[in-house]
């Protein structure tokens, strides 16, 4: 594993300027034999710093972020972040859902770093590069310890998850709640049993993801639902989209957002080498819907929000609104469209 052009480097930092992530020193590698960890290395690390501002360039709709983890045990097929463990020098496939950096000292970074005098107390976003409340959560617990930072500084947050550790912290997500802005997010794509153990074999179910919003929005936490990804093929027909939107209905959530799957650089190898193992008759067709980048056609993209939407109005649940969790769409533009124009792919990083 290359951890030079992360790690403590003077010569380095001091050619190009740029501080490093951690000291090389500080690197801690760990296996545990227990059911749940088996086959997954963690690599723990002491960050320099934690709180991540969002490139100019990006659309997100959020400034700042926080993410305590890098590689995901969850293992979806599709995830937009595999790139990033290529500059570890670790694989996109394997490596991102079994090669995991833990920052273990992210709690006390997030209170230094949100106590200073240059902080002026921006949102900030979680859960939108891997997620927070993957397995190895269950273990290091990073997270009460963040999330007691935000709420002792009063500090705006929001969360997107698929997993169901996020209500181990409810206490203190319901305290953050009473001083200032919080906001969660669950991701559910779709409810399929069998596609969703094959695209997302380390998640949680959808049943289980639904009864986190439930179980939120019954203690007073208002949860939305990104759809996504909403597939191609595999989990757009009418009939899905139906089922999927009624069961979100039913769990309470305050919203639904769907988002059309992209295959990203890293993802998209991965994601089709999966395809043609499991459903290698769809192979030309997602060539041909996805030959011009990352992003499905804007006409099916269109047609996807529009069903969704639709359906949304139908269960009494509407499109999510700026200023909550239920930002944690692809781009900064409302997901409603204004008169005239169409949605859009928009982009978590």
């Amino acid at each position: 594993m290359r951890w030079d052009n992360l790690a403590d480097n003077p010569a380095e930092t001091t050619k190009t300027g740029t501080g490093a992530l951690f000291a090389a020193e500080a690197v801690t590698t760990r296996t545990f034999d227990t059911p749940e960890f088996r086959g997954i290395t963690f690599h723990e690390i002491r960050a320099r710093s934690i709180v991540n501002r969002v490139p100019g360039a990006s659309r997100m709709p959020f400034e700042w972020t926080v993410n305590p983890y890098r590689g995901c045990s969850h293992a979806c097929v599709y995830c937009f972040a595999r790139k990033t463990h290529s500059y570890l020098d670790l694989d996109t496939g394997i490596g991102f859902d079994s090669q995991i950096v833990v920052k273990t000292n992210a709690p006390e970074l997030v209170r230094r770093e949100i106590a200073s005098p240059r902080w002026h107390g921006a949102h900030i976003a979680m859960g939108t590069n891997v997620d927070c409340y993957q397995r190895a959560e269950g273990r290091y617990r990073l997270m009460p310890g963040i999330l007691t930072a935000l709420r002792d500084h009063a500090n705006p947050f929001s969360i997107l998850t698929k997993g169901t550790l996020i209500l181990r912290d409810l206490e203190v997500l319901r305290q953050a709640a009473e001083v200032t802005e919080v906001g969660v997010s669950v991701s559910v794509g779709f409810t399929d049993p069998e596609l969703w153990r094959t695209v997302e074999p380390g998640t949680p179910s959808p049943e289980r993801r639904l009864d986190v919003v439930r179980a939120l929005s019954e203690h007073g936490i208002g949860c939305g639902v990104l759809m996504a990804p909403v597939i191609p093929y595999l989990g757009d027909r009418p009939e899905q989209l139906r089922e999927t939107v009624r069961a979100i209905a039913a769990a309470g959530a305050t919203s639904v957002t769907p988002l059309v799957l992209h295959l990203r650089p890293g993802a998209r190898e991965w994601f089709m080498e999966w395809l043609g193992r499991h459903h290698p008759h769809l192979v030309r067709r997602y060539e041909r819907l996805y030959a011009d980048g990352a992003y499905a056609p804007t006409w099916y993209q269109r047609r996807i929000t529009r069903l969704v939407h639709e359906l949304a109005t139908e269960y009494g649940i509407g499109p999510s609104h700026r200023g909550t969790a239920r930002d944690f769409r692809e781009g900064g533009e409302p997901q409603t469209p204004p008169p005239g124009s169409g949605p859009t792919q928009l982009t978590l990083l």
